[in-house]
């Protein structure tokens, strides 16, 4: 029996105002203000950590039994790492999760560094698989509609990618063109450098996607989950939160995030689709000199807030 760790890293900064959320606020064309833009953070990084500690449990539950039944199995530990930087934000970071109260898993602290955010995701992974980790899964805190299934499959399909000899990566993309979720082992010929920050205008997942073809690396990819940056981010959210919370009355194994759904009940943030008379030409579809093709412009929708500001977008 080989005993292993694996990690599941958070990496982002401490829910500061004027810190995190900065587009969402009105001073850069969003509609909160920055103590709130920072509160939707903090209810984010709170359901996004429970949502993975959740399915870290739920695995090492699975692993402990297997075990127990056959010890030749190999007996694997899962753990919670969250990285910030500089170094005096750790300890905000801490403040900020102690807030709530005792954790279902131990949280481990770790600053990173660099000159870019490609260095200091390279160095939080470093530092972690310097630890003696075999597998990194790392997730951002402002995805709170991630799947649980994306967190558990993600490691499922690194060890399989081990197990066959050839170390792998996992990806799941956000909704511009990056990533929610990004994942490898210890000895997958990969890294950061030239992903989120070069010059050329390359997509971050198209910049993973070239790395995986010229090292001739096996990957796994999941369902895009949209992060919250702009104001049309959230009105996805709010509205993919609701319909969640919805299905989890049969579909007991997801994950509702009901911390960022109650603060957005209680700032009565609503999304609406006004009506437009930009429909598909439904009566031509059956004319007998064949189908018209018709063109949908985007639909027009309001966020609005408590007050009842309306801040359009297009979706």
């Amino acid at each position: 029996m080989a005993e292993k760790k694996q990690a599941l890293l958070l990496f982002c900064k401490p829910p500061v105002p004027g810190l995190v959320k900065t587009r969402l606020t009105i001073e850069r064309g969003g509609f909160l203000s920055p103590e709130q833009a920072a509160e939707l953070f903090r209810r984010c990084l709170y359901d996004v950590s429970e949502m993975c500690m959740q399915a870290l449990l739920s695995m090492q539950a699975d692993n402990d039994a297997l075990v127990a039944e056959d010890p030749s199995v190999d007996k694997i530990t899962y753990d919670f790492f969250v990285s910030t930087t500089p170094a005096d934000n750790v300890e905000l970071m801490r403040e900020t999760y102690d807030a709530l109260g005792k954790w279902p898993m131990e949280i481990h602290y770790i600053t990173d560094k660099g000159a870019t955010f490609d260095d200091h995701f390279d160095d939080a992974f470093k530092q972690i698989f310097d630890m003696g980790y075999e597998h990194i899964v790392s997730v951002g805190g402002d995805v709170p509609t991630m799947p649980i299934t994306h967190i558990s499959q993600a490691f499922q399909w690194l060890d399989y990618f081990q197990d066959l000899g050839t170390p792998g990566f996992v990806q799941a993309p956000c909704q511009e063109c990056g990533t929610s979720l990004v994942g490898f082992s210890y000895n997958t010929p990969i890294n950061h450098q030239g992903v989120y920050y070069n010059l050329t205008g390359k997509p971050a997942l198209d910049a993973y996607v070239e790395k995986l073809q010229e090292m001739d690396i096996p990957s796994a990819y999941f369902t895009p989950v949209a992060d919250i940056d702009e104001k049309v981010d959230l009105a996805h959210a709010v509205s993919c939160i609701r319909a969640i919370k919805e299905a989890a009355k049969y579909q007991t194994e997801i994950y509702v995030p009901q911390r960022v759904l109650d603060w957005c009940d209680f700032m009565n943030i609503r999304v609406s689709t006004p009506p437009n008379d930009n429909h598909d030409p439904r009566q031509y579809i059956d004319e007998e000199w064949g189908v018209a093709a018709a063109y949908r412009p985007p639909q027009r929708a309001v966020v609005s807030d408590q007050i009842g500001r309306d801040f359009a977008y297009f979706a």
